[in-house]
């Protein structure tokens, strides 16, 4: 059995929720024995539901520490949630990655650049493997199309800050990286198109909007057109 612990800033919101299960279920797929055992969470009662990290621990089966330190001395693999608040990450980062223990880093990874090779910087100084990544880059749906010459995404969420990163990374798993535009247009107060240009002509639109399925449009290299609702298990699969 290999313990995880989750670091939050608060525990009871949607991902630590549902990552349990999700987790269990890739376990029984792979073979594999992963528990969800320790947590803490900065804020001690969830803004969400006002559930707080002691009585989210009761309903998962998890103990509570006080520090992040006493977490992954105790964890053998270590999850940093905080999806909603990405800011916070950076600070989680440095007190995780120089244990060495496995690490994944919820999404949006970070929100400043910044930020972020900083975080390459310390889980390279201290060997720490570590990972990031929107679930949607994990959609079977995408596998339907070896490689893209283009490719229009639509999806949703309570904001585009926040949310935008699950069709980026779409875009960026079927098309690739290289893009040498990008154009943002507000299209109301609850919609936003992206155009994203590559010197080679690779195209990308990526449509915002909010309460919006997710799903895409994929253009092969031989002009075939397949549209696809991500409607796969994309999170047990990440």
């Amino acid at each position: 059995m290999k313990t995880i612990g989750f670091v939050d800033y608060y525990i009871s919101e949607w991902h630590a929720n549902n990552y349990p299960a999700w987790i269990g279920d890739a376990c029984k797929e792979l073979g594999l024995d992963y528990e969800v055992k320790y947590v803490w969470a900065e804020q001690y009662v969830s803004p969400v539901d006002g559930r707080n990290t002691d009585e989210w621990c009761e309903k998962f089966g998890a103990i509570r520490c006080e520090t992040i330190a006493e977490l992954c001395e105790k964890a053998d693999v270590v999850v940093v949630l905080s999806p909603s608040n990405p800011e916070k990450h950076i600070g989680y980062a440095r007190e995780v990655l120089p244990f060495g223990k496995p690490t994944y880093i919820d999404k949006p990874f970070s929100d400043t650049v910044e930020d972020a090779k900083e975080i390459f910087a310390i889980a390279e100084k201290h060997g720490t493997p570590f990972f990031s990544s929107s679930a949607l880059r994990y959609a079977a749906e995408l596998d339907e199309v070896e490689k893209c010459a283009a490719i229009y995404t639509l999806g949703g969420g309570s904001s585009l800050e926040e949310y935008i990163i699950h069709q980026a990374e779409m875009v960026v798993k079927k098309v690739g990286v290289g893009a040498t535009s990008v154009k943002a247009e507000a299209v109301g107060e609850k919609q936003y198109l992206l155009s994203i240009g590559y010197e080679d002509g690779r195209k990308a639109v990526m449509h915002y909007a909010v309460g919006a399925p997710f799903e895409m449009i994929m253009t092969s290299e031989s002009g075939d057109v397949i549209f696809k609702k991500a409607e796969s298990k994309y999170f047990v699969n990440l």
